[in-house]
């Protein structure tokens, strides 16, 4: 009997639904997240000091953002090919501390985590090394009409009031001048742009990448639900 009660309590456990207030502050960190959704997307780019001298290592490398969820986690993950400093990161928000959070790994697998908030379009992450109490700082934004995507990494030593860069890599979006002659389509999870079909009950419908269609696979009714609603409030 004991054993059954025990068998009854863990699956009740298991089932629990997701508490109104974490579903809250993943719509919040959702939200968030969005004012980025223009990162979304495949880009080359290529790196180096930011006022290059002879002699400098100059290098090219691809990086790609997309969104991913998880129960009540949802994040934008990043994955760079060849990259000369990091390989990969995963860039959420914090509702109750109110700040956007890198975790990046370098390219020996070390992780680093930086926090920072998002002004003038500029997202502005921070860290102290708990080795050498240096500072470091990672800054990401857009240029060119959304078709160009920059981040540069400085450093500040211990006690020092100047910043110094130590390289920054600029990129393009990949595909971009063939997108611009096509129709655009909204996706229907974030509200990006949908370069993905995916469909339901015999209806098409457009995401953004593959963490998106994955999460409209997972929950489609809900999906299509809150992107009529939201198509129909426009008309």
């Amino acid at each position: 009997m004991k054993r059954l009660l025990a068998g009854a309590l863990l699956v009740a456990c298991t089932f629990l639904p997701v508490s109104p207030a974490a579903d809250s502050e993943r719509e919040q960190a959702k939200e968030a997240l969005k004012a980025l959704q223009d990162f979304i997307g495949g880009w080359k780019g290529n790196g180096g000091p930011l006022r290059p001298k002879p002699g400098d290592p100059i290098w090219s490398e691809t990086l790609d953002w997309s969104w991913r969820f998880k129960g009540n986690d949802v994040w934008l993950a990043l994955k760079i090919e060849k990259g000369k400093h990091f390989k990969s990161g995963e860039l959420r928000y914090l509702p109750d501390k109110n700040v956007y959070q890198l975790t990046a790994v370098d390219t020996k697998d070390k992780k680093r985590v930086f926090e920072g908030t998002l002004k003038n379009d500029y997202l502005t992450l921070e860290r102290v090394d708990p080795e050498t109490k240096e500072s470091q700082k990672i800054v990401m934004n857009l240029a060119g009409d959304g078709v160009r995507f920059i981040y540069r990494y400085d450093h500040k030593d211990e006690g020092k009031t100047l910043w110094v860069n130590d390289f920054r890599v600029d990129s393009t979006k990949i595909g971009e001048s063939l997108g611009a002659t096509e129709k655009k389509q909204e996706c229907v999870v974030s509200g990006g742009l949908g370069t993905m079909a995916v469909s339901y009950k015999g209806e098409t419908f457009y995401v953004c990448c593959s963490g998106c269609r994955d999460e409209f696979n997972a929950n489609p009714e809900k999906y299509v639900k809150e992107f009529k609603a939201k198509k129909a409030g426009k008309n």
